[in-house]
């Protein structure tokens, strides 16, 4: 068995509307990471675009089927923020997911660092409010099982990252099983290391149809983990 989990970040508008639109094409269900404030962005994500969506956008993505999971309150680099105020960061990004996100439990879901930077003791921390963290330490994960709280990830940028993914995926499926979580952001010139619509959908469209490989959320994957 082998999973992939594409990992889309920050909340691209344009982007999140037509990623949707082709995992819909062949039944499968996006993996959204929102920031709970993108009005409120660090400076330097400007660079990468500011028509960001918005809660009444990821409730109707959500009610559509995909999977919107917390990106922090305004996209600040946890791992240089003293523990405290990296702590009330993270506490205040799921209290306003709570609010405005439907059905929105903490307990349930995946924080995913931006930056891909946590440190130990946040790392250590976080199982205590969230079911799982995403962070740094490369792609190719263990499949997931019912105590797994910690996914790493990989991705490359700024400029199209298709051939470091398509890396990524040949040394998955060189390996008897595993899990990819690969983390990318917009399509086409959109966000940090983006790929293009067109590829997307090929891909999507190859790897339905490949034996013993699931397309998934990281949350469904570990909710199916958890039940098995």
């Amino acid at each position: 068995m082998h999973i992939i989990t594409l990992s889309f970040d920050d909340g691209f508008r344009k982007s999140n509307l037509k990623i949707a639109e082709i995992y819909e094409r062949f039944g499968l269900r996006a993996c959204l990471n929102v920031l709970a404030a993108p009005d409120q962005l660090v400076p330097e994500q400007h660079t990468w675009g500011t028509d960001r969506g918005d809660f009444g956008l990821w409730n109707e993505l959500q009610a559509r089927g995909h999977e919107i999971m917390p990106h922090s309150y305004h996209h600040a680099n946890h791992a240089e923020l003293p523990l405290d105020q990296a702590k009330e960061s993270i506490l205040r990004c799921l209290d306003v997911f709570a609010e405005k996100l439907a059905g929105f439990e903490p307990e349930k879901a995946v924080f995913n660092f931006p930056y891909n930077q946590s440190t130990p003791k946040l790392e250590a921390w976080l199982p205590t409010v969230v079911r799982a963290f995403r962070t740094s330490g490369g792609g190719i994960n263990p499949l997931p099982a019912a105590r797994t709280v910690k996914l790493t990830t990989t991705g490359a940028g700024p400029d199209n990252c298709e051939w470091h993914l398509n890396d990524e995926m040949e040394m998955l499926l060189s390996q008897p099983e595993g899990w990819l979580v690969y983390n990318t952001h917009g399509l086409d010139e959109e966000g940090w290391g983006p790929i293009r619509s067109s590829y997307l959908a090929k891909l999507l469209e190859r790897l339905v149809t490949a034996e013993g490989v699931e397309v998934l959320p990281a949350g469904v994957a570990l909710d199916r983990a958890g039940k098995a």
